[in-house]
């Protein structure tokens, strides 16, 4: 392999350890190098590659440690990608407690999907959205304090070169000759999102995010990063989450990539009769007295109303007339998700009726951008040919001008 791992540790402080980890992966055939990103005092043990190298002229203050860990994160993700874009970088493996695991997690999160992430973190165990956020890093526990190596970090930090050895040595050829589309999808409109998949898969590479909050925006950040170049976005739900105050949200700027990019894109409502969060006992007081409908243990699901679905219109509306590329909003009359139907717990066609009115009259139409009525339930197989008819059209239509 001539291609390298990147060790990397604040190594003032877990200069042995990072070390140990560099030991493993070299022994596993793995070239490697020690890369040290400590803010405080020297490194315990001397790194291949030393913080001033990282820094590339930046200057640190030692009194100020979270000013410390945010220009040493944005210095370590410019040089990580220069070492990518050189084609020296197999993979990325870094151990730390909260606050290596922010500086490095930061830098992680600017590499491509696919490039192998390892994060041996004390702080693995609890919320790692915000280190992970819509990335592939790899989090593992560390069980005790990165202080030293005992028994237990012994086994972890092995386990956790190991594995790197492995994702890093053994690379899948991926055919990348085929266009990426983007497709969204939630349990409650499952089968709508298979049928158009298994229509589409011989024809173009599939990506099918789940609309939990991150998925929306995995699927956008991939959009920005041009590795999708068509877009189904049946499963719109986690608008009604960011209205109503669901625990999926999709974040202020859901849309605003496949506007900006000009990415082809035809869009449903998929599963915009709900909203998501915890456990039963866990539903905000304010809304206790709703329809409510366990999905699982974990999962509580209530029935948006009128109001709030002339909300999360008018808040699509305005997004989606920023769109300059084809767009095609795919209306399903007789229900948007599985729970939506005739003798199902959320059927409510006066407040479908609602949002779907307000859609209507606020998206401004033109020539590319429209809105279709379809007389069938989103998972019917009659609204998933809609959906391709549609998609197929404005999708060879684009893939023709950009040709040309």
């Amino acid at each position: 392999m001539s291609r390298t791992v990147y060790a990397i540790a604040t190594m003032d402080t877990k200069g042995v350890e990072n070390a140990f980890v560099a030991r493993c992966l070299r022994e596993a055939g793995v070239p490697t190098k020690l890369v040290d990103v400590g803010t405080l005092s020297l490194p315990t043990v001397e790194p291949d590659i030393a913080r001033d190298t990282i820094l590339s002229g930046r200057s640190l203050r030692p009194d100020d440690r979270g000013g410390c860990v945010t220009v040493m994160g944005e210095a370590l993700a410019e040089f990580l990608q220069f070492e990518l874009a050189a084609g020296r970088l197999a993979g990325v493996i870094g151990i730390g407690g909260s606050g290596g695991t922010a500086l490095i997690t930061a830098a992680m999160r600017k590499l491509p999907i696919g490039v192998p992430k390892m994060m041996v973190s004390t702080v693995a165990s609890g919320n790692t959205a915000p280190y992970v956020d819509c990335s592939d890093i790899t989090m593992m526990y560390s069980v005790v304090d990165i202080a030293g190596l005992n028994r237990v970090a012994l086994r972890i930090l092995s386990n956790a070169a190991h594995a790197m050895a492995g994702m890093a040595s053994h690379a899948v050829a991926v055919n990348e000759s085929r266009p990426c589309v983007g497709m969204t999808m939630f349990g409650v409109t499952t089968p709508c999102v298979t049928q158009v998949r298994q229509s589409l898969e011989s024809q173009v590479d599939c990506l099918v995010f789940h609309a939990t909050g991150t998925g929306g925006r995995a699927m956008e950040m991939l959009v920005k990063s041009g590795l999708i170049s068509g877009v189904l976005d049946i499963t719109t739900t986690e608008v009604a989450d960011e209205i109503v105050g669901g625990v999926f949200p999709c974040g202020s700027d859901r849309f605003d990539a496949v506007c900006e990019h000009r990415i082809p894109c035809v869009m449903s409502l998929g599963a915009l009769d709900m909203v998501n969060f915890g456990a039963m006992d866990c539903v905000p007081a304010p809304f206790r007295n709703r329809l409510l409908h366990m999905h699982n243990q974990q999962v509580t699901l209530m029935r948006t109303n009128k109001d709030e679905s002339r909300q999360i219109g008018h808040w699509m509306a305005q997004k989606l007339n920023r769109s300059t590329a084809p767009l095609s909003l795919v209306i399903p009359e007789r229900g948007v998700s599985s729970l939506d139907a005739v003798g199902q717990p959320f059927y409510d066609p006066a407040a479908n009726a609602v949002l779907y009115d307000v859609l209507e009259s606020q998206v401004q139409q033109t020539a590319i951008r429209k809105i279709i009525r379809a007389p069938f339930h989103i998972n019917d197989i009659e609204f998933s040919r809609v959906l391709l008819s549609e998609f197929k059209s404005i999708f060879v239509a684009q893939d023709s001008n950009r040709e040309t």
